[in-house]
Formats: C-alpha cells, structure tokens, sequence
C-alpha cells in the first residue's frame, strides 16, 4: 500500500476532507437492457465516511430518470423516479448499507486520503499486487479486494458478495469495478475513467460506465 500512497498524494498534502465530482456516460436500463446516457454530481467525504450521487440518465424524447444514491450517517439509500413515478426506494436496511458502504470504498480512489489507516481502513496484504481494505461506518463494516497494477495504482476491485436487486429483493452477487487513465488534480493522482460489472450465472455483466470530468478538493 505504500507504493499507492506514494503514487497517488505528494508528500507533505493538507489531508482533503471533500472531495466534488461531475460525471459522464452510459448507464444500462432495464428491462429491456439498453445502454443510455447519465450525467450526475458526487460529493464524498471522509469524516465520517459517506456520499452522494445524484444522477440524470436520459431516456427517449428526452425525458429522465432521476436517481440519488447515498449513505449517510450510516444509513444508505437508493431511490429513482421516473415521470413522479417510484423506480427504486430502498433505504435504513442493513443490506443497503452495507452496499452502499461497499460504493463508498471503490469509489474511495478518488479520494485517496479517505483509504488511509489514520480515517479507520485496515489493510491486509493478500498476494503481491493485492490487498483487502476494511472499513467501518456505525454498524456497517464491509470489506473488498484492491488489485493493483505494475505501476502502483489501483486497477480494480472486488466483493465476492454485494446486493443486486432482483425484481425488489436483494441477492448477494460478485461484484467488479474497473479504474483507468489516472490524472494530477491539485497533485493527487485519481482515475478519470471506470466500469462497474456484476459477475452473473451468465457471464460477465457491466451496467455503468462513465467518466469524471470534474474533481474539486476540499481540504480541513
């Protein structure tokens, strides 16, 4: 983890409490399973560790489904709503916090300082280029595998276990997200581009990609 570190904060960087982000790119709807476009804002913070993700994916004649993804004081939520009607509003359970938290530390590489040991994540080494990072937030407490590349930095990560919903019930699925083409804001090194994939019965399945065009960092 070091090496990461090394990488992605220059030395001597105020610890950044904040971090603000637009983004970009399709998003899979379904059914039927059609790629369409999002545009959405981000806020993360680390004390205490948390988010939300406010997201427009465009549908035909214009029209959007509005969602906001979160977790908050402990708590995660998901909701989305199309033409007023209810699409999605899942929140308060264990299940939810715990995937929602799960976001919080993949997504957490845009952030980096959110992934050291001094704001409550522990790492244990599992083979050369891989390690498992843990954290805790109220009674939440997940953990996901961090791969990483030649180069020290963060390619993917892993949960052999994450809700997916299935027709409104939660199921336990294996879990991907992808990180690539990194770039310098205010010198912290964060991945500009992503994919995240559920490894389903049937092979393979990504349901966003996307692009952040925009990082703002907020220090203490």
């Amino acid at each position: 983890m070091g090496a990461y570190f090394a990488r992605v904060l220059p030395e001597g960087r105020p610890r950044i409490a904040r971090a603000y982000l637009r983004q970009q790119g399709r998003f899979l709807v379904g059914p039927p399973r059609l790629w369409r476009p999002f545009r959405a804002t981000q806020t993360l913070t680390t004390r205490p560790p948390g988010f939300v993700w406010d997201a427009r994916i465009r549908m035909p004649l214009g029209l959007p489904i509005v969602v906001r993804d979160a977790f908050r004081e402990g708590a995660g939520s998901m909701r989305a709503r199309f033409l007023g009607l209810r699409l999605a509003d899942v929140a308060g359970t264990p299940a939810i916090a715990a995937a929602a938290l799960q976001r919080y530390l993949a997504e957490a590489v845009l952030l980096p300082t959110a992934l050291l040991p001094s704001e409550g994540v522990s790492w244990t080494a599992i083979g050369a280029s891989s390690a498992r990072a843990c954290i805790a937030a109220g009674t939440t407490r997940v953990s996901l595998e961090f791969r990483f590349g030649r180069d020290g930095l963060v390619e993917s990560v892993f949960a052999p276990a994450r809700m997916r919903d299935v027709k409104g019930r939660g199921e336990p699925t294996p879990w991907h997200g992808h990180w690539w083409d990194y770039e310098e804001h205010d010198g912290v090194l964060a991945p500009r581009s992503g994919e995240v994939a559920w490894e389903l019965p049937r092979g393979r399945q990504p349901y966003w990609r996307g692009e952040v065009t925009r990082i703002e960092y907020e220090v203490d």
